[in-house]
């Protein structure tokens, strides 16, 4: 190996040293727990730590489901432990439980945001102030942090979302009318949008 490669190869170990100070899970002592839940969207994973929330994925079956815990596992330093009655997902399940049914438009909930940092979080902190039924353009959006011209950079940070529905990023559309893409497929985007009066209920 040259010495560049060693640099490079010393600097990524002090980079994730540094890492696993924020991490305390490396040690042992975060939690991460995670549970199935049932949707007008198909199953949804949620994954919370003692911090909060910390994410929400779409169509959970076992192969998604598989993927998803082992990414957390990696990211947050800890193994994920299934346990859908844990006081860390209570809140959680039973806030989205009522979104669904309509009876709240609000979330109110700690939200760990571990997964996501710079300008990715920034704009997704952001998208929170988005009220239900309303919606956002990526460059309104890119605007709204004080970066005008970053639409592209938005876009990429609404694909990035950990936690879809809590932070809504359904509520981003094009400038045109245009829905535009979403993580967890377009059809999920327009059942969203419709079940907050956004756009019209699908026929089927």
């Amino acid at each position: 190996m040259n010495a560049e490669g060693q640099t490079e190869g010393q600097s990524a170990e002090q980079a994730e040293g540094r890492a696993g100070q924020d991490r305390p899970g490396q040690e042992g002592r975060r939690q991460v727990v995670w549970a199935v839940v049932a949707s007008d969207i198909g199953p949804l994973l949620l994954a919370a730590t003692d911090e909060g929330l910390v994410s929400v994925a779409f169509h959970a079956t076992d192969a998604v489901r598989e993927q998803v815990i082992e990414r957390l596992g990696s990211r947050l330093g800890a193994e994920p432990v299934e346990a859908p009655g844990s006081p860390l997902l209570a809140e959680p399940i039973r806030q989205l439980a009522a979104y669904f049914t309509g009876e709240r438009h609000d979330f109110d909930l700690p939200l760990d945001w571990s997964l996501i940092s710079g300008f990715n979080r920034q704009v997704l902190r952001e998208l929170t102030t988005v009220p239900y039924g309303a919606v956002v353009g990526y460059g309104d959006l890119a605007r709204r942090v004080g970066q005008p011209g970053a639409a592209q950079a938005v876009g990429m940070a609404m694909g990035a979302n950990p936690l879809p529905v809590v932070v809504p990023c359904h509520r981003v559309v094009e400038r045109d009318g245009g829905i535009g893409g979403f993580g967890g497929g377009v059809e999920t985007k327009r059942r969203l949008l419709a079940l907050e009066g956004v756009l019209p209920e699908p026929l089927f």
